[in-house]
């Protein structure tokens, strides 16, 4: 049983705003740190982030609008909190506490991750997809009901009807389709608005990418200031991290569709 996301849900929008702040700051600095969490609906985009490099309101509001259309922007930006800053302050270590359990994906996870690209490759809008026991609910914003039967014959489609999505009409958050981005894979802590540094972010990454290497579940755990996680350098973790995050084209285009 799985539930996917495309990137035009709500909370998947407000992962891309933060994603998007993220890949700002590396262009403003080799290794930044930054945390944003972003909230919107409504005609409105609240945004709050912890950094050690500057951002004026121009620049996340272009952020804003590319990605979510005419809201207005409501930023709060900080400088990072000095604890957390001297902990970065002469080499890379773990940025953060947090338990994670990286776990290798089922053929059904990977089938509806295919559907939903499908689907959104024709449909460029608000949807969600839930795929149980061969049963697949689809439930797709701007599209016609009939025209999605005809792609999949036996699926549940938009149950309540034809409907416009975005948001408008539900609100969206960082960090709240957890289960889209990650399958059966834990994390004690959100994917998406965080650099390299987090165990968030890069521990995830090498979790994840080691249980589709092995095929078996992978968990570790760290503490913040940790040189090493599980007997790894952390230094190579962020390294193994980067390397994912650069291939698949940066911070945004990872919170499209999360880990897989």
């Amino acid at each position: 049983m799985i539930e996917k996301v495309n990137p035009c849900h709500p909370d998947k929008v407000a992962d891309r705003i933060a994603g998007a702040i993220v890949d700002l700051a590396y262009q403003k600095k080799d290794d930044p740190k930054v945390a944003a969490e972003v909230l919107l609906g409504h005609g409105i985009c609240h945004i709050i982030v912890e950094s050690d490099v500057e951002y004026s309101l121009e620049e996340v509001d272009g952020i804003v609008k590319r990605i979510a259309g005419n809201l207005e922007t409501d930023l709060k930006a900080v400088r990072q909190d000095i604890h957390l800053s001297d902990n970065q302050k002469d080499e890379i270590r773990c940025g953060d506490n947090g338990i994670f359990r990286g776990m290798p994906l089922s053929d059904e996870q990977k089938r509806l991750s295919c559907i939903a690209r499908e689907i959104y490759e024709r449909y460029p809008s608000d949807g969600k997809y839930i795929l149980a026991d061969d049963k697949l609910i689809i439930c797709q914003s701007k599209a016609k009901n009939i025209d999605l039967q005809k792609m999949y014959p036996d699926a549940i489609i938009n149950p309540l009807g034809e409907w416009s999505g975005g948001s408008d009409v539900d609100a969206g958050a960082t960090n709240r389709k957890l289960g889209s981005d990650m399958a059966d894979s834990v994390t004690g802590g959100g994917l998406h608005g965080k650099d390299l540094s987090k165990a968030d972010v890069s521990v995830n990454i090498y979790s994840f990418k080691k249980a589709q290497e092995t095929g078996k579940a992978v968990e570790m755990y760290c503490a913040i200031g940790d040189r090493k996680v599980c007997g790894i350098e952390y230094k190579d973790i962020v390294e193994e991290a980067r390397e994912y995050i650069k291939d698949i084209g940066g911070f945004e285009k990872f919170a499209e569709w999360g880990l897989y």
